[in-house]
């Protein structure tokens, strides 16, 4: 069952409400306006490695509805711009800056971040993208955009949830890639692609453990707000959603499908 093409705006539009306020305590516990399978503590350990400060300029790419940005932001008095395709993510993560007061250091753009991205040669300090390189069809150009517009020494964080890394149906693929465009690559692919990019690898980590325990609280929260869920969403989009849930837990607690972090900088 496909998703409805909707479903990322809806998500967005609803972001605020009190019900998924709820459902991101439940299924995050520490909630820094997430939307993806990121934890607060996996984010700890990417702001570490990023290095800001109040004079650095970091760069989120697919920034959805803001949060972890303006946390980053918040612990790090970084200057921090976001940019997503989603114009319903964008303007949530403006008014959730401007809620914050932090309008003059946050800011958030429309933008297609698998193409060239609208900013010049070494503007950031840093760069993190979280749970969407899966979502770019061309990552070998996306990386290089990322590595053009990093400062020498500027450091990038992003995750693959869905790298292959053991057998999986075609029913099962399509399950997990059933809320829009996917691309499953294999163990060793990013890496490769990293290096012709112009990157420095540093290091990865395995984060699949964290996917498949979110995966699994958030279809378990969602269930217990059934009722207000189907009204917010409709009862189709709602099944589907739960069984793109279930296929995240299934596949990622098996590491068939596994979610790792690189860590790369540019030399």
């Amino acid at each position: 069952m496909s998703m409805p093409a909707d479903f990322f705006y809806e998500s967005y539009a609803n972001f605020a409400e009190q019900v998924s306020r709820a459902i991101r305590q439940e299924t995050f516990g520490d909630d820094i306006g997430q939307n993806s399978w990121v934890t607060a503590e996996e984010y700890e350990i990417f702001i570490r490695f990023l290095r800001l400060g109040a004079g650095s300029h970091a760069l989120e790419v697919a920034s959805g509805a803001g949060g972890p940005a303006i946390h980053l932001a918040r612990r790090t008095s970084c200057h921090m711009t976001g940019i997503d395709l989603n114009s319903s993510g964008v303007t949530v993560a403006a008014q959730a800056a401007a809620r914050a007061g932090l309008s003059d250091r946050v800011s958030f753009q429309i933008g297609d971040a698998t193409r060239t991205l609208p900013f010049g040669e070494g503007t950031f300090d840093a760069l993190l993208c979280i749970d969407s390189m899966n979502h770019f069809p061309n990552r070998g150009h996306s990386l290089a955009e990322w590595c053009r517009v990093l400062k020498p020494g500027g450091r990038a964080v992003f995750t693959d949830p869905v790298l292959i890394t053991g057998p999986v149906t075609n029913d099962e693929l399509a399950q997990r890639s059933s809320i829009g465009l996917f691309v499953f690559v294999p163990r060793g692919h990013n890496e490769e692609l990293i290096v012709k990019a112009g990157f420095k690898l540093v290091s990865q980590m395995d984060l699949s453990e964290n996917a498949a325990l979110v995966s699994r609280r958030w279809r378990e929260a969602r269930a217990r707000f059934r009722d207000d869920l189907v009204r917010m969403e409709g009862e189709a989009q709602f099944d589907g959603v739960q069984k793109f849930l279930g296929a995240v837990h299934q596949l990622t607690a098996e590491r068939r499908l596994s979610r790792v972090a690189y860590f790369v900088e540019r030399p």
